[in-house]
């Protein structure tokens, strides 16, 4: 079951789900308007799952950052977003992908109990100019059934994610390099 744009709200004020910042403006019919953070990792050349993977940081300026096709970006949310109680999906949305942005295709999957500013996947299929704080997609809250068991508890290798995070996959391949 998705919630609605007001149960959302709703969630928020009994603090059920957590935003921060957060702005009821960005509320829809059922989902939340996520806007881009101000930092980017640009990753170039070869990525090995067993490696970590090579990146270069930059902030994006006011006056904003043209995105190449051909390389992958990581950025994360402006909102750091949680809940015990929901699951969330944070996805692109039809504004991105009107302009060529593919944007967290992979892992749209926020479990409950996970409270993070999340790590986003970007590709450009042409060049095209983003900017700090611009609408970035949609954030969708799932009711979860069955027992819970909260995401920050299982101690597993993203818990402790709050900001942009190369993929960790290396951990998990016999011989992989840190």
């Amino acid at each position: 079951m998705i919630l609605t744009g007001p149960a959302i709200a709703a969630a928020v004020a009994t603090g059920e789900i957590a935003f921060d910042p957060f702005d009821p403006v960005r509320l829809s019919p059922n989902a939340y308007d996520w806007r881009l953070g101000e930092t980017l990792r640009i990753c170039d050349g070869d990525l090995d799952s067993a490696s970590p993977t090579p990146f270069a940081e930059t902030s994006i300026p006011d006056g904003g950052l043209v995105l190449e096709p051909g390389l992958l970006y990581l950025g994360v949310t402006l909102e750091r977003t949680g809940s015990e109680r929901y699951a969330q999906l944070l996805n692109g949305d039809r504004t991105t992908g009107a302009m060529g942005i593919w944007v967290h295709v992979s892992a749209p999957l926020g479990h409950a109990g996970h409270a993070i500013r999340w790590t986003l996947e970007i590709r450009a299929a042409r060049p095209a100019r983003v900017y700090p704080g611009m609408t970035f997609g949609k954030l969708v809250f799932l009711q979860t059934f069955g027992a819970s068991a909260s995401y920050q508890q299982l101690g597993t290798k993203y818990t402790a994610t709050d900001g942009i995070d190369i993929s960790r996959l290396y951990e998990e391949i016999p011989g992989g390099r840190a």
